[in-house]
């Protein structure tokens, strides 16, 4: 789930008058089922990373090859957590 953050411009009106404003990320609330770990996980991502995790195949696919810096905190630990259940199920 890359962080996306606010951006700040300026509208400007037809007699180019200009007022302050913002775009905000479009962020959901959404559960996604990890199947590694056989649970689903609630998380607020914006609504291009959802299409991400869709185009790669799953929650599992998108956090396995996505890197730590545009991962959020609990994302980078349901990371962990797969990874670590995924080489369990290996060495058995």
């Amino acid at each position: 789930m890359k962080r996306r953050r606010r951006q700040d411009a300026s509208g400007a009106s037809h007699a180019n008058n200009r007022t302050k404003r913002r775009f905000l990320p479009n962020l959901l609330a959404v559960t996604l089922l990890s199947d590694t770990l056989g649970q689903s996980v609630r998380l607020r991502i914006c609504a291009n990373a959802l299409r991400s995790v869709e185009h790669r195949g799953g929650l599992d696919a998108y956090l396995a090859k996505a890197g730590d810096d545009e991962l959020s905190p609990r994302a980078r630990l349901i990371k962990k957590q797969i990874a670590k259940k995924a080489a369990e199920a290996v060495a058995a």
